[in-house]
């Protein structure tokens, strides 16, 4: 009795002796290759944090809502730029490679097979492990073989590097969407640009005009002796200023021609004959609420919001790092020393099996790769938020221009007739020879000065307009095609 106790202690001993091992391996696992205490810190704004609702209706904005100005001519501009472009056609290659990451990465979820042949003409070591008569002679081998491979997805790993290549190519289609927003928004603003500087030179051409025939009336009066020679210098020198004014409005508008030529992918003097008229363009308008769904489909927001989903799948990504590589191979083919017997039953070799990788002493390496991944998650969700804040901002300074700029164009129209019908007074009083020439240039000078300044404001209210539209997204909406799979 007391030997059979003896034995059993022994047993006992020897068995738990036997498990201190897998003991200590669980403890060197559990100890370090572990990803606790790495999260990230940043967090997303809502939208009420930055002043948004969230309970309106957005209001439709046109993918193509530059047509609403009304200009046939502006539009075939628009068309050519969208198609020609080379900034758009950078981004349309970043999507394409975004998108062939989406492909091998769903590739990596399904078996991999690959065959080979390997023909070589060894000489074999006389003092190896190879026996006679191999030993010491030169001879030819082959082999013939097809393998595969299926790494199992217990963990979720390549799911999860799925998820990021999606998010990715989501990302790269908004910056699409965005670069054609931002092209669109400036061939737009340059042609109301060139339509403004037509205006302006409209405005000085009357205005030189004006001042020949004011001149005309001077020398009439200076050979009736009713004038100077102060007054008939006064009325020659008006001349070349005016002249000067629009020789400086035809070389801006020659650069404006040749930067609306660059943005539609021309040649500098193609658009030489291109002549907007700035008042056909139709003022359109704009709505007073921004309900967050609007503001959530500007590319650029989206784009951003696609990163950070991106980044949260690289950080899984990581995080399966941690847990065991379980895959399963298996091979078939011919093997054999001389050629002609590559083809021989006797070649045959096969195999099948499991193979199990696990991170044992990579704790150090996983963990920094880890908090690399959650830092550039920080990264990306605080780019998103100062997206989501420089939006806001965008569109907040955009309503509140076209707004003031709107109240100042009222305030202009009402200055610039009573400029016009105290310019008409002085000339009738000058002509009956009751006031000076100085007041009727002085007359002049303020009308002609209301004219630009009209002028100004209305190309400020459809550029106001424009900016807007291209803070909104300019009508875009996601994708359909790139719905989660």
């Amino acid at each position: 009795m007391q030997q059979d106790l003896t034995t059993i202690k022994r047993r006992s001993a020897a068995r738990l002796l036997g498990a201190l091992p897998a003991a200590a391996l669980v403890a060197v696992l559990a100890g370090c290759a572990s990803p606790a205490g790495i999260e990230p810190q940043a967090r997303p704004l809502e939208g009420a944090e930055v002043g948004l609702a969230g309970t309106e209706a957005a209001p439709a904005i046109s993918l193509e809502w530059w047509r609403e100005l009304g200009d046939a001519q502006l539009d075939r501009l628009v068309e050519r730029a969208l198609q020609d472009h080379p900034d758009l056609k950078v981004a349309q290659a970043r999507l394409a490679r975004a998108a062939a990451g989406v492909e091998g990465a769903d590739a990596a979820r399904w078996p991999q097979g690959n065959g080979s042949l390997d023909l070589t003409r060894q000489r074999y070591t006389e003092n190896g492990a190879v026996p006679a008569p191999l030993a010491g002679s030169i001879r030819n081998s082959a082999t013939l073989q097809l393998s595969g491979g299926w790494e199992l997805d217990f963990f979720g790993r390549h799911r999860a590097q799925l998820e990021a290549a999606l998010g990715a190519r989501r990302a790269a289609q908004a910056e699409v969407a965005a670069a054609r927003v931002v092209l669109a928004a400036n061939v737009v603003r340059q042609y109301v640009q060139l339509g403004r500087l037509f205006e302006q030179r409209a405005i000085a051409e009357r205005t030189l005009a004006q001042r020949q025939e004011m001149l005309e009336l001077v020398r009439q009066r200076v050979a009736a002796g009713l004038d100077t020679q102060v007054e008939l210098r006064q009325g020659e020198g008006a001349l070349p200023e005016i002249r000067q004014q629009i020789e400086s409005l035809d070389e801006q508008i020659a650069l404006a021609r040749h930067a609306l030529a660059a943005l539609t992918a021309q040649a500098p003097g193609a658009l030489d004959d291109l002549r907007p008229a700035l008042p056909a363009l139709r003022d359109v308008p704009v709505p007073q609420q921004l309900p967050a769904d609007l503001l959530g489909r500007r590319p650029d927001v989206e784009a951003a919001r696609w990163r950070v989903e991106a980044a949260v799948r690289d950080v899984q990504v990581a995080r399966t790092e941690f847990y065991p590589n379980v895959n399963l191979t298996a091979f078939v083919g011919l093997s054999s020393i001389g050629l002609d017997r590559l083809l021989e039953a006797g070649s045959r070799q096969y195999g099948a099996g499991p193979a199990l990788r696990l991170p044992v002493f990579e704790a150090g390496r996983l963990r920094a790769q880890l908090r690399g991944r959650t830092a550039d998650l920080d990264a990306a969700i605080e780019s998103y938020n100062a997206a989501v804040l420089g939006a806001v901002r965008d569109v907040a300074d955009q309503l509140a221009s076209r707004r003031s700029v709107e109240r100042q164009l009222r305030e202009q129209q009402q200055a610039q007739a009573a400029a016009e019908a105290a310019y008409d007074y002085a000339v009738q009083r000058y002509r009956a020879g009751l006031g000076s020439y100085l007041t009727v240039l002085t007359a002049e000078q303020a009308v002609l000065a209301q004219r630009r300044l009209g002028a100004d404001l209305k190309a400020r209210t459809l550029d106001t307009h424009i900016a807007l539209m291209r803070a909104l997204g300019g009508g875009h909406a996601a994708d359909a095609t790139l719905a989660r799979r």
